[in-house]
Formats: C-alpha cells, structure tokens, sequence
C-alpha cells in the first residue's frame, strides 16, 4: 500500500529523531503532520465550587494522568485550600508518580503507585481501605475506573476538574491523508464534529485502543488499521505492516479487569473473544518450596557473613587502641 501522507492526532514528539515516526519517514519517505485534535481546558474555580467538594477533607488523591495532577494542585491554590502533609498519592504507573515533584516534595512512604494498569493500583488501594479518597478526572466517562472502584467497594468521590474540547480542524482537508490516526474517543467526537459526514467519506483510519475503537464503531466508521496488536503493539509498527501489506491480526486487550482477589494472574483477550490464562512459573509446589528454603539459606549465610565481618573489624579496632595504650605506656616510663 502506496502512503504519502499521515495526519497523526497527538503533539508532535518533542525529539522527533527518536521518535518510532522518525522510522516511517526515513524508511518510507513520508510525510507526517501532528496535530492535536482537542484542548484539554480546566474548570473554572467557580464551576469547580458547584461539586461543593472540599479538597482538605480528604485524605488520599487517586491520579490516572499528568493532566489530572496539574488540574488538582491549580484548583488547590485557586481555592486556597491547604493540601496536609499527610495527604497520600496514588497513581496508576510510577511515571505519574514522579510527576508529583513539580508541585510537593517527593517521599516515598505517602506516594504509591502501580505497575502500569488500574487494577494493579486497586491492589495497593486495598492496603489503605480506610482512607476518604477523591478521584480528579475530566468530564469524559471513566467507566473503567470506576468500575473496579465500585467492585470494590472504595469510599471515593468523583471530582471532574477539566474538560476535553474539540479543536477547530477545518484547515485540513483529510482526502489529502492517506491514513489519519486516532488516539481517544474524545479525537473520534473532535473528527465528528468537524466532519459529521466523515463515515461516507471512505477514510483510512488509524485508532489505538479498544475505547477508541468503540467510540468508531458507534460513529459508523469503518476502522481500517487497529492497534495494538500481537504484530503491531504501537501505532507506528501497526502504520508500517499495513504499508507492507500485512494482514490486520486481532486486537490486544491487556488490561487486566480484576484484582487478585479475582484471579490470580491476569488474563490476555483478543477479539475473538479466547481467553488464556498464564500457567504458575512454579507448576510443582516442591520445587517451589525447595528453591524458597534454599534462598532462606542464602540470606543466612549472608547475614553471617556481615556479623563475622562486623565483628573482625570491632576485634581489629579493639587491637589497635590496645597497642596505643601499651605504647604511650612504654614512652611514658
């Protein structure tokens, strides 16, 4: 398949050199524009003050996004409420979590975070069941999140504290595109609204992730190139095989959805609607034991080892002050 021309909705990369698009235009020659179809504006304090929630009266802050800890901490200073010391942070990946430097100082013990999915920070909310939880988010539907929130049985509150605003994209003709790339339902509304006739106007769209993917699908049009996939986990590798011509192998659903309450591992879906269960690392309970009692062994040894070192070194000093001793003695008499 013959491609000239991509209209990518996101920002252009800061290095675009090291950015995996890079490899489509020195591979492929061509031509790629980045434009973001929407804004993301945040609440006014005024409109925030209709929620009547009060930021100080809670005592942990669940954060999915950079954009939700930016809109928390301005409100907080607009509102002039003082966030306490012993607030805690949780965030759904440690990139999040690091992100809290720009605005409180960075301390291990009162900030968490999870490994990459909501479900592995239910995990960790779970340890803290009795702290009052409040969720920024925007006024986009957070199912999702809220769901396994629900399911179990946090004490929360929803705060919507910015929105998502389609962009005017009339400059662009997109017949001009040979495939124009989607990355949320909020870019799919953005399309619409621009272009409500955008289902007959036989587009090669490009989308990322399975809400993206829906939010199509109710809109009636046609999806050509989806991602991620097994072949394709980003959007630039899921571009590349279909300018190869490669066939589109199904979509890859990785988000776990349940806790280990639930399951003990995490399940992988495609859309043919298999689900597969990874098997336990250690299938065979003694070997499982073995190798526990053998690292118990080794830790012992090791904490020895450091008492033996420990104590050598006391003796060695306790010799040496003894030698000191006997020669001040010595030159003294």
């Amino acid at each position: 398949m013959k491609v000239k021309k991509i209209l990518v909705s996101q920002p252009e990369p800061a290095d675009l050199e090291k950015s995996p698009y890079k490899n489509l235009v020195n591979k492929y020659g061509v031509d790629i524009t980045f434009y973001k179809f929407f804004d993301v504006v945040g609440l006014t304090v005024s409109e925030f003050r209709k929620s009547r929630i009060h930021l100080s009266e809670y005592t942990a802050i669940i954060f999915n996004s950079k954009n939700s800890i930016d809109h928390f901490f301005r409100l907080a200073k607009e509102l002039r409420e003082v966030i306490p010391d012993t607030m805690k942070y949780f965030c759904t990946s440690e990139a999040i979590a690091l992100y809290l430097q720009n605005y409180i100082q960075y301390r291990k013990r009162k900030i968490f975070f999870g490994t990459q999915y909501f479900a592995d920070l239910i995990e960790i909310l779970g340890k803290h069941r009795d702290e009052k939880f409040l969720f920024p988010c925007s006024d986009e539907k957070q199912t999702e999140y809220t769901k396994l929130l629900d399911k179990n049985k946090f004490k929360y509150t929803k705060a919507t504290m910015y929105t998502s605003v389609p962009k005017d994209l009339s400059k662009f003709n997109l017949k001009d595109y040979d495939i124009v790339c989607l990355f949320s339902p909020i870019g799919v509304r953005s399309l619409l609204k621009n272009y409500p006739d955008a289902a007959d106007m036989n587009l090669n769209i490009a989308a990322f992730g399975t809400s993206t993917h829906a939010a199509l699908k109710a809109a009636g049009i046609k999806l050509t190139i989806a991602a991620p996939t097994k072949t394709s986990p980003s959007m630039a590798m899921a571009i590349e095989n279909y300018i190869n011509g490669k066939g589109q192998d199904d979509v890859v659903i990785s988000r776990p959805t349940s806790t280990k309450k639930d399951s003990h591992a995490s399940r992988t879906t495609t859309t043919t609607g298999a689900t597969k269960k990874p098997k336990s690392v250690f299938a065979n309970k003694a070997k499982y034991k073995q190798l526990q009692e053998e690292r118990k062994a080794q830790a012992a040894a090791r904490r020895a080892e450091r008492l033996a070192a420990k104590a050598a070194k006391e003796a060695e000093a306790i010799g040496n002050d003894t030698k000191a001793v006997a020669k001040t003695t010595a030159k003294a008499e």
